[in-house]
């Protein structure tokens, strides 16, 4: 993991395209902006974990429909 260290209005660049702005700085609490093509999916880690966890279940779960068929 590369640790970089950035001040209120100073960004980070990803590429060519995808720019990461520290917006405001309170406490612990750190406000961030993410300017990315829209093609570029923009996700809190928690929620893009949810949802690979429910792409998972739906493919169990084609795989399982998929089985019964066979059986048929």
């Amino acid at each position: 993991m590369l640790a970089l260290s950035r001040k209120q209005n100073e960004s980070i660049m990803l590429g060519n395209d995808i720019e990461i702005t520290i917006l405001e700085i309170k406490g612990e609490q750190v406000k961030i902006g993410v300017t990315a093509p829209r093609s570029i999916p923009v996700y809190r880690k928690e929620l893009y974990v949810q949802i690979k966890e429910a792409n998972q279940e739906a493919i169990e779960q084609a795989n399982t429909l998929e089985n019964l068929k066979d059986l048929l």
